[in-house]
Formats: structure tokens, C-alpha cells, sequence
């Protein structure tokens, strides 16, 4: 028998399989779940789940209580058995399994030569079923198994239908993963809603649920049953078949992130609250433990998808519903801060980029949401000595096309004197010649706001907060940061949304162009043809990888040889390895470090699951070393 290895790198590989069969033809049945069992062990499959009765068939009917069948699906269990023993898969297939005076419809785990059989607890008898015409209800309950190093569970069709799965008690004692073998008819309207209680129930348990149902072969004398593999993992799907494509067995594999269950589990601790009240609660840290002596960089979950840019829905009408629904948090946060102020008046600095002019679209959206003259907001274009023609005239267009005040002031007379108050020589090109600006702008915005009575709206997003990269008591403050939950990545998709659904032709050329800019604060002179020199991307690096790094190390605490390996993985026709190794040092670097301004961040709203506002989601000393995060960044072969 071979030795069985545990996951890789806190993966685990498993596979949903619906095998073609033949009603009461057992040896057909075995051979082709030998067979794909065979095929599914070559492509790394650690567990693979079949459907309910599946060695006999499900629509067998009377001949459930027939000794040749009962004889038969025994032997076929231990043809079964005898066949993977010597393979790395294990497997879960169903079979009816006579034990004293009672028949059950049972799923059998084989796991090398040792069987272990759980009962369908929840036996249907209305309409098309009448189960407990042949079978005994059991009790799953406690049913927890060890396989590749992970906790896992089995559940039998129609015990995923009822108000309590037994699930939900086996995932609360320990369980990471179910398996549903299943046996469920085509009805209109039935298959959504299979695919709901799946990713509802994974939800629930934060664990991963794969489901199995039986295919083409059953019998259709009244009802048609089409494969349906389906794997879900914390609420989303990440595989299933093709229903349409039925005539042959098929299956659906997908790598399990067994390290991101367990982070998600103990980071949430409502579950373990749940747990203890009303289970024999788990606490084995076995469970938990990093089985891996060290991080095997040859791995990689390929049937796995993993998204370069994490926050933003690569589905069209999906970006779309997540871009509209941003914009109600936005004005919703910002309209209960007008309300708590008694004001409508807001103040915003317009640079002609992306973060300022969604912070003006969010304005605008508020104010027309109450009814409230656009004149209330005053937009404040400041061109200083980086300010390029370019983002100059689509800053004043952008304001003039919304119908807001525009007011235009110009820091450079201000700035000069402030450099010779200082002493400083303006020819140099420093930090200094850099945030004497940035703040000399927010000294304006603050002013105009007395004057008007109103509030300095902030434009920051998530990934500036991420890396520090806002100019302390500049940019960096304001009376609302309303992009403060919105992560670079998505914000020009906000921008290209408000575009695509306004009627104003020149406001979207205008915002599409704003789009088009590269992003950069304009601190420094642009170049000789009067382009844009400073770019923010060459700086600090591309937003993209650096919101790749924040996602998984805010959202499931994944260290640094983990993001790494994913990022190689994602981005791997548009960076090199060296090229993220570099810019994931830069991300860990600055985050640590620049802590302190995240502090004492101003009052924004949270638009999503990963958040940097102290009072919320994120505390963190601001004097926190990133020594260790760096000992294992040195440690990956790059």
C-alpha cells in the first residue's frame, strides 16, 4: 500500500463523480467506479465522492430488499476496496448495507484497506421518494473521519434539506470538508436550488461541501436524474459540472484551501461560540497543525482559480451589481455624516484622478439622493508645479459637467514662500518639496470648509491607507474619507460605471480619459513634452499585485511563502516570479511601517470584507516589527 501523503501547502484535492451506470448491474457499476477512481488517483485526487447508491443504483426500488442485490452490492464494497488499497485516493460511494434486522442506505468511506460506513440519517417519503419503504434512518451525527491530514464528514442527500443538517453539528465538532452523495431528480427551478443549500450551507459551517448526485442510467420510468457534481467552499462555488453534457461519467475537481477554513473559523469567533453551546465541541489542534515540514513551491492548486484582482468580480453584471452597490454605501455613509453635521456642504480637492473624482461622483450621488442643490459642493482644483494640462482640463471639465462650484486655486506663490520661510531650495526635488504641497492643499480645503460651513471629504482609497502612501496631516486627513474602503483596483471600475451610465457624452469621454491617466500625485515637474513623470506604479509598484498581498494577508492571514506562490500562480503570464518576490518585500515593508498613519485615520465607511479603519477591522501597533514576515520572505526561492 502506498504511503499517504497529507495536503499540500494547507491545499487538499478532491473530485464530485457521477459515473454512468446501470441499474442492478453492479459489476458495470463497480468497474466504472474502479475505473474512474483509477483516473481521478493520476490527476493528484486525494478524496473523491460518489453518488448516493451508486454501486446498485438508486431507482432500484423492491429489489433493495433482494438478497442477491444486498450480496452483491458486499461484494462489489470489497471489490471496491481491494482495487484502491494500493492507490492514494480515497473514496466515498453508497451502497445498501444489511446490518442486523434493518437495511441502510449508507455511504461506505474507503480509505486504503479500512472501511468505515455512515447512515443516511433523514429518509424522504413524499411525493417521488419512499425511502422508508426499504431502509432505517441512522444517526451521523458523530461521524468525523481523518483523510489526507483533514476532518471530514459525509451526509447523504435529503439530510441537506432539512432545518438542522447533521452538517452543521459535524462541522462545529471539527469537520473541514463534507460530502453530499446524493440521488436528487430534475425538477423546473430545482437545480438553483440545490446550488443555493450547497453554498448556503458552506456558508454556515465555514467548511467546503462537495455534492454528488447520480446521473444517466438511473432509471427515468417517472423521474430523469443528470449528473450534478458540485464543490462549494465558504459561500462560493469554485466547481461543477456541465449538466448538458450527460451521456458519459463525469466529475469536477477542485483544490481545497484547507489553511483559509481554519483561518476563517478561528478569526470568526461566533462559530466557536455556536460550537460550544451546542456540540461536543473539537479543540483538537492536530486539525490545525501545519502539516508541512516545509513549503513545497513545485505545488501549485490548478484546479483551482485564482483571481489576480481579488476585490473586483471578474463577471460583467457581477462588477456591475458590486459597483452599485459601493456607491449606496458611499452616499449612505457620507448622508449620515451630513445629517450628524447638520450640513450639505462638502469641500473636495479635484486632482484629475481617479480618487478624487469618484469622491466627487459620491458627493454628487448623495446630494441628488436628498434633493440637495449641486452648489452646496464646492470642488477645488490646485494646480501646482507637477499639475500636467492633461489632468488640469479634465479636472475642470469633470467639475463644470456635474454642475458643482469650482473654484480654482493656484498653490505654487504659497508653496514658494513657504519653501523660503524653511529654507529649503526649491530646486530640490525631495519629500519636502513633495508634502509642502500636499499639505499646503489640505490647508485650503480645511479653510473653504470654515468659510462654507461644510466638511473636507477625503480621497484616499484602501490601497493608499495599505502602503502609507498619503502625506501626513495632507492628504492624509479630512472630516470623511469616503473612498476609504475601496481598494485601487476597483475604483476605476466605480469611475467607468458613473460613466457608462450617464447621458453627458463630453462627462464620460471625460471620466474615461481619467481612467486612461496614469495614476500619480503630480508632485513633481512633468517631463519635457509636458507629460506626466512621476508615476505612482514606479514607485511603490503595480496597485494590482499590492491589492493581491492585502486581500490574502488581511482576509485570511496567509504568510508571506503562501501569497508569494499565489501570486506566481496568478499573475503568471504578466509578472516574473523576481518581479513579485520584489514588490511583495516593497508591501511588507511599508505596511508595517506605516501603521502609525492609519491610527489616526479619519471616519470612512467599510464597503467590503477587508478593512484598515483602527476603530474596525484592523488594530495594529504602530511600533509592530515585520523582522519575522521578512525572515520568511528571504527563505522563498525566487
Amino acid at each position: 500500500m502506498k504511503i499517504l501523503f497529507s495536503m499540500t501547502n494547507g491545499y487538499l484535492r478532491i473530485a464530485s463523480v457521477s459515473p454512468r451506470l446501470r441499474v442492478a448491474d453492479i459489476d458495470y457499476n463497480v468497474e466504472e467506479i474502479i475505473s474512474l477512481s483509477k483516473t481521478l488517483d493520476e490527476r493528484g485526487v486525494e478524496i473523491a465522492v460518489f453518488p448516493e447508491l451508486c454501486i446498485t443504483g438508486y431507482t432500484c426500488g423492491d429489489l433493495f430488499h433482494n438478497e442477491t442485490i444486498l450480496n452483491g452490492a458486499r461484494n462489489g464494497i470489497d471489490r471496491i476496496t481491494e482495487a484502491v488499497k494500493e492507490l492514494n485516493i480515497h473514496v466515498i460511494v453508497g451502497a445498501p448495507v444489511k446490518r442486523g434486522d434493518a437495511i441502510y442506505n449508507c455511504a461506505i468511506l474507503i480509505r486504503g484497506d479500512k472501511i468505515d460506513y455512515v447512515d443516511k440519517s433523514y429518509l424522504p417519503n413524499y411525493n417521488e421518494f419512499y425511502e422508508q419503504r426499504w431502509f432505517a434512518s441512522g444517526d451521523s451525527n458523530d461521524a468525523i473521519f481523518e483523510s489526507h491530514g483533514t476532518k471530514i464528514a459525509i451526509e447523504i442527500c435529503e439530510d441537506l434539506w432539512v432545518p438542522i443538517p447533521p452538517s452543521c453539528q459535524l462541522s462545529m465538532q471539527g469537520a473541514q470538508v463534507v460530502f453530499n452523495l446524493s440521488a436528487s431528480d430534475d425538477l423546473i427551478g430545482k437545480n438553483k436550488y440545490i446550488h443555493d443549500l450547497i453554498t448556503q450551507q458552506s456558508a454556515r459551517c465555514i467548511c467546503a461541501y462537495a455534492y454528488s448526485s447520480s446521473g444517466f442510467g438511473e432509471s427515468t420510468t417517472d423521474l430523469v436524474f443528470l449528473p450534478k457534481n458540485i464543490i462549494a467552499e465558504c459561500g462560493r462555488l469554485i466547481g461543477e459540472n456541465n449538466p448538458d453534457e450527460y451521456l458519459t461519467s463525469s466529475y469536477t475537481i477542485a483544490d481545497i484551501d484547507i489553511e483559509a477554513i481554519n483561518r476563517d473559523r478561528y478569526h470568526n469567533t461566533s462559530f466557536t461560540e455556536c460550537a460550544k453551546r451546542f456540540t461536543h465541541y473539537y479543540s483538537d489542534t492536530e486539525a490545525h497543525k501545519n502539516t508541512n515540514s516545509a513549503f513545497d513551491f513545485s505545488f501549485f492548486p490548478k484546479y483551482r482559480d485564482i483571481n489576480p484582482m481579488p476585490f473586483v468580480p471578474s463577471c460583467d453584471t457581477e462588477r456591475a451589481k458590486r459597483c452599485a452597490e459601493i456607491f449606496t454605501i458611499q452616499e449612505c455613509g457620507l448622508l449620515r455624516r451630513l445629517t450628524a453635521v447638520n450640513s450639505t456642504k462638502i469641500v473636495v480637492g479635484i486632482s484629475g484622478g481617479l480618487d478624487s473624482t469618484l469622491a466627487l461622483l459620491v458627493a454628487v450621488r448623495t446630494l441628488n439622493k436628498i434633493k440637495a442643490p449641486l452648489a452646496d459642493i464646492t470642488a477645488v482644483t490646485m494646480p501646482g508645479f507637477g499639475t500636467t494640462d492633461r489632468t488640469y482640463e479634465n479636472a475642470l471639465t469633470l467639475m463644470r459637467q456635474l454642475g458643482v462650484t469650482v473654484r480654482e486655486i493656484s498653490i505654487a506663490d504659497a508653496v514658494n514662500q513657504h519653501f523660503k520661510d524653511i529654507g529649503h531650495n526649491k530646486a530640490v526635488h525631495d519629500v519636502t518639496y513633495e508634502n509642502s504641497q500636499a499639505r499646503e492643499r489640505t490647508q485650503i480645503l480645511m479653510d473653504i470648509a470654515n468659510q462654507t460651513g461644510g466638511i473636507v471629504l477625503g480621497t484616499g482609497d484602501l490601497s493608499e491607507l495599505a502602503l502609507g502612501w498619503a502625506t501626513y496631516n495632507g492628504d492624509h486627513m479630512s472630516m470623511y474619507g469616503v473612498n476609504a474602503g475601496v481598494p485601487k483596483t476597483l475604483v476605476k471600475y466605480l469611475v467607468q460605471f458613473y460613466a457608462d451610465t450617464t447621458a453627458d457624452n463630453l462627462l464620460k469621454t471625460t471620466l474615461y480619459d481619467i481612467i486612461d491617466t496614469p495614476i500619480s500625485p503630480e508632485l513633481t515637474p512633468a517631463d519635457s513634452e509636458g507629460n506626466i513623470k512621476q508615476k505612482t506604479e514606479e514607485l511603490v509598484g503595480p496597485y494590482e499585485l499590492h491589492d493581491f498581498y492585502l486581500y490574502y494577508m488581511l482576509r485570511y492571514g496567509f504568510a508571506p511563502d503562501r501569497v508569494f506562490q499565489m501570486a506566481v500562480q496568478a499573475f503568471t503570464d504578466k509578472y516574473t516570479p523576481e518581479t513579485i518576490y520584489h514588490w511583495l518585500g516593497i508591501f511588507y515593508r511599508r505596511f508595517f511601517t506605516q501603521q502609525f498613519k492609519r491610527s489616526c485615520l479619519p471616519d470612512g465607511p467599510k464597503v467590503g470584507s477587508v478593512c484598515l479603519s483602527p476603530r474596525g477591522d484592523w488594530r495594529m501597533p504602530s511600533d509592530a516589527s515585520y523582522n519575522l514576515w521578512m525572515t520568511v520572505l528571504q527563505n522563498i526561492p525566487h
